[in-house]
C-alpha cells in the first residue's frame, strides 16, 4: 500500500476511489516498473536494448554513476537486469536510501538543500576516470531523476557549499520555474549542463531518465548533466535580475557569473557526441495509468494536461472556475500533472506547492453544487516537507476546519497550508519515500 494512512482519509465512497486512482498512478512510475518495461540485457552477447535502440556493451567494462529522488530503485532494479558481476562499479546519490546493492554503492545526500554529502559523492564519480583509466571502449551508465540538481552538487571553483545552499534557498522561494532555477544552477556547477557527459569522453555515456520536469526538456531535469546546454551566463544574471535577486545573491556567486559572461569562466557543454539520453518515465505514464482506472471503477474521466504550471494559487483558481463554468461537462474524473511555482511571501508558514494547492481548492470548489474531492500529491513523496506527500480535501474540509473566514484566509495567505490541513485532519497524505519523482498528480473526481 503507497499511500500509508490510507484507512484515515478514506471517510467517503469518492475518497476512496481517489485514493486508488492516485496510488495507481504512482506505482506505474515505481522504478521497478519502468526499468523492467524498458530495459533488456543479453548476458551471454552483452548487448543492452532499451526501447528499440541497441548498446554492443561486450567491447569494455561498464560503469553506473547518477543521482536523483529515484536512483537508489533504479540502482537496485539495474543490478537485476544487469548482473552486479558485468559492472566494474558504480555509485549514485539518494534521498533515500532503502535498498541493499552488491557492485553499486548508494550514498544519501541532502535535499532540496544541497550538502557535503552530495559533493563527496560526484567527487567519487568523476574520480572513476582516472582511477579505473577508463577509456574509448567503456560505457557509462547514468541514473538520473528529479531532484538530481540538488543531490549532485559540485559548485565551480570559487563557490562554496554555504553559498550554494543560500543561492538555492534563494532561488526556491523567488517563484522563479524550474527551467529558470536550473539554469543558474548550471552555470555555477562544474558537472551540470552537460559537463558530467563531456568529463567520460570519448567513453559512451547512456543515461536513463525519469523525468519530473513538464515538457520533459533533458537540458532542465537534474539540471541536464548528460545534455548539451543552451542557455549562457547571461541568462542566468537575467534570471536574477527578473526575480530582483541580486542584492541577495552571495557574491561569489554574482562573480563567477560575471566572469562567465565576459569570457573568464568556461561555458557549460553545448555539444556531447557520447552522450545518449533516454527517457524511461514521465509525468505522462502516472496520468494515463490513472486514466485507465478511473474508467474500470465506473468514472467517465478525461486527461486534461501533463503540463499543469504557473502560479500554485491562480492554477486552483483557473481549474476551480472550469469546473464550475462547466467546461468540462460530461466528465466526472478530471486528471492533471506537472508541477506549480509557488511565490512566497517574506513571513511564511509550513507547507508545500500540492498541500497549499488543496487548501486553495477548498474556496475555490466552494459553489460547486454537488459532491467533490480534489488531490494534489507530489509523486515523490515529498511536498517539501518529507513527511507529507500532499493532501486530499472534499465538500466538508472547509466545514470542519472550525475557525472563523479571517483565520481561514490568513492561512492560506502566509502558506501555511500543512498548519490549516492539520487542523481540518483526514486532509494530509502520507507515503513516505516512494523511490520515484514525475511530478505532481492532481485529481478532481466530481458527482
Amino acid at each position: 500500500m503507497i499511500i500509508k494512512n490510507r484507512k484515515d482519509l478514506a471517510t467517503t465512497g469518492l475518497r476512496t476511489n481517489a485514493l486508488d486512482i492516485i496510488e495507481t498512478g504512482i506505482e506505474h512510475v515505481l522504478p521497478s516498473n519502468l526499468m523492467r518495461r524498458a530495459l533488456h540485457y543479453d548476458i551471454t552477447s552483452g548487448v543492452l536494448n532499451i526501447y528499440h535502440t541497441t548498446y554492443n556493451l561486450s567491447r569494455g567494462r561498464i560503469f553506473v554513476i547518477g543521482g536523483g529522488k529515484a536512483s537508489a530503485m533504479m540502482a537496485k532494479e539495474l543490478e537485476g537486469i544487469i548482473p552486479a558481476t558485468h559492472i566494474t562499479a558504480g555509485i549514485v546519490n539518494c534521498k533515500g536510501n532503502d535498498y541493499k546493492t552488491e557492485k553499486i554503492k548508494l550514498i544519501t545526500a541532502g535535499h532540496p538543500i544541497p550538502d557535503h554529502r552530495g559533493i563527496g559523492g560526484v567527487k567519487e564519480m568523476l574520480s572513476f576516470k582516472e582511477k579505473y583509466a577508463i577509456g574509448r571502449d567503456d560505457t557509462i551508465i547514468c541514473l538520473i531523476s528529479g531532484g538530481g540538481s540538488a543531490l549532485m552538487p559540485y559548485p565551480a571553483a570559487g563557490i562554496s557549499l554555504k553559498d550554494k545552499q543560500k543561492i538555492t534557498s534563494i532561488l526556491l522561494a523567488s517563484g522563479a520555474s524550474i527551467g529558470e532555477v536550473n539554469t543558474i544552477r548550471k552555470h555555477l556547477s562544474s558537472t551540470k549542463g552537460g559537463q558530467l557527459g563531456s568529463h567520460f569522453a570519448p567513453s559512451s555515456v547512456i543515461a536513463l531518465i525519469i523525468s519530473d520536469v513538464v515538457g520533459n526538456d533533458l537540458s532542465v531535469i537534474a539540471s541536464g548533466p548528460t545534455y548539451p546546454d543552451k542557455t549562457t551566463f547571461s541568462d542566468a544574471l537575467d534570471v536574477l535580475n527578473k526575480y530582483e535577486l541580486l542584492s541577495k545573491t552571495p557574491k561569489s556567486v554574482f562573480t563567477h557569473l560575471e566572469k562567465g559572461c565576459n569570457g573568464i569562466v568556461a561555458e557549460t557543454a553545448k555539444y556531447l557526441d557520447n552522450c545518449y539520453n533516454h527517457i524511461i518515465g514521465d509525468n505522462k505514464v502516472a496520468l494515463e495509468a490513472m486514466l485507465i482506472k478511473a474508467r474500470e471503477i465506473g468514472f467517465t474521466p478525461l486527461l486534461i494536461t501533463t503540463e499543469q504550471k504557473g502560479d500554485t494559487t491562480n492554477a486552483a483558481f483557473e481549474m476551480a472556475s472550469e469546473v464550475l463554468q462547466k467546461k468540462y461537462i460530461g466528465y466526472d474524473a478530471l486528471i492533471l500533472g506537472g508541477e506549480t511555482t509557488p511565490r512566497l511571501p517574506n513571513s511564511i508558514g509550513k507547507g508545500g506547492r500540492n498541500q497549499h494547492y488543496a487548501a486553495e481548492s477548498m474556496v475555490a470548489m466552494n459553489r460547486y453544487p454537488g459532491q467533490w474531492v480534489v488531490a494534489s500529491i507530489n509523486s515523490d513523496g515529498s511536498d517539501f516537507l518529507p513527511d507529507v506527500a500532499g493532501a486530499i480535501v472534499d465538500k466538508y474540509s472547509h466545514a470542519k476546519a472550525r475557525i472563523s473566514k479571517s483565520d481561514f484566509e490568513a492561512y492560506i495567505a502566509r502558506y501555511d497550508s500543512n498548519t490549516l490541513l492539520s487542523k481540518i485532519g483526514d486532509s494530509l497524505v502520507k507515503t513516505g519515500n516512494t523511490n520515484t519523482n514525475v511530478g505532481d498528480l492532481i485529481l478532481y473526481l466530481l458527482k
